[in-house]
């Protein structure tokens, strides 16, 4: 992160609105209870990231989701499980998270390094907070080039929104009381140049990745499928490879590893230790790309 201050989530429902409040489900403020989605409108508004029931001035519509396990909602549901005050304290903050697809099709992701605070070892795209004074895909361009050292030049990319995650962490309540809270607005950046030129270009952080991966469409579309807290994989494609070539980093070095492609397809564990996995907010930005690409096909050329 390039800095300590924040921008913090605002929500707005009914004309009525104020700061998200840190442990209490954001997406539950624009939806039934039983359901985990909804449709907002959001946008950098006067310093803060406002969500809102109706349109504002250079808003953007985008589908909120929170995952059906998460731990704000429980807390909801279980009031004896109370925040202390130095946590409530804290406001919910925005993010932005960056899917890269080049040219070729591979999108990037990123494996977080093991001595990070909040989910070690997970599989996710390059992103962080959103500063004061930054749009979204500045945030974004920002994050993917102090993590994998890619500068991504204008004219040579198209983007948009791809949608918006309230992610938690810990991300059970099984593992403890949540310390982190962030709606992550996805942004899915369309590059120019093939995977070959952009990897060229990389010059990854050790200190925030452990490895990076140019995954085919294919293996992300079986990602897409692997729902946390379902009974069931889900609709997995059956005509897989059994590994999938990352390239891991160490001591300032790096080197071409075959990882067990059903390590991208574990699912998050609802009790115990976690694992190494693709995070959950990524495969909901993973399924609205693939979403994304068919209604492409659809419409033609």
């Amino acid at each position: 992160m390039a800095g300590l201050a924040r921008v913090v989530v605002h929500v707005r429902r009914g004309g009525a609105g104020g700061p998200a409040r840190f442990g209490q489900s954001v997406t539950g403020t624009f939806c039934p209870a039983h359901e985990d989605t909804a449709v907002v409108s959001c946008g950098l508004d006067g310093g803060r990231f406002l969500l809102s029931d109706v349109p504002f001035p250079g808003s953007t519509a985008a589908l909120l989701k929170r995952p059906s396990f998460c731990p704000a909602k429980r807390l909801g549901e279980q009031p004896e499980l109370a925040l202390p005050a130095e946590l409530r304290d804290r406001g919910v903050a925005a993010g932005v998270a960056v899917l890269l697809q080049a040219s070729t099709g591979r999108v990037l992701l990123t494996r977080r390094a093991g001595t990070l605070s909040t989910f070690p070892n997970v599989w996710v795209p390059p992103g962080g907070h959103v500063e004061p004074g930054e749009e979204l895909l500045a945030v974004g361009l920002r994050e993917l080039e102090e993590e994998t050292g890619l500068r991504l030049e204008a004219g040579t990319f198209s983007w948009r929104m791809l949608g918006l995650w309230e992610s938690i962490y810990p991300p059970t309540l099984s593992r403890g009381l949540p310390r982190r809270h962030h709606v992550v607005a996805y942004l899915l950046l369309l590059s120019a140049e093939s995977h070959e030129q952009l990897e060229a270009r990389m010059r990854p952080s050790e200190s925030e990745v452990s490895a990076y991966a140019w995954l085919e469409p294919p293996v992300l579309e079986a990602i897409a499928a692997t729902e946390d807290g379902a009974e069931s994989l889900g609709n997995v494609p059956g005509a897989l490879p059994a590994t999938v070539g990352v390239t891991e980093l160490s001591t300032g070095s790096s080197s071409t590893v075959q990882l067990p492609t059903a390590t991208f397809l574990n699912t998050a564990p609802a009790e115990g230790e976690d694992v190494e996995r693709v995070s959950t907010g990524t495969k909901f930005a993973l399924r609205l790309w693939l979403e994304s690409l068919g209604e492409q096909g659809r419409a033609g050329p």
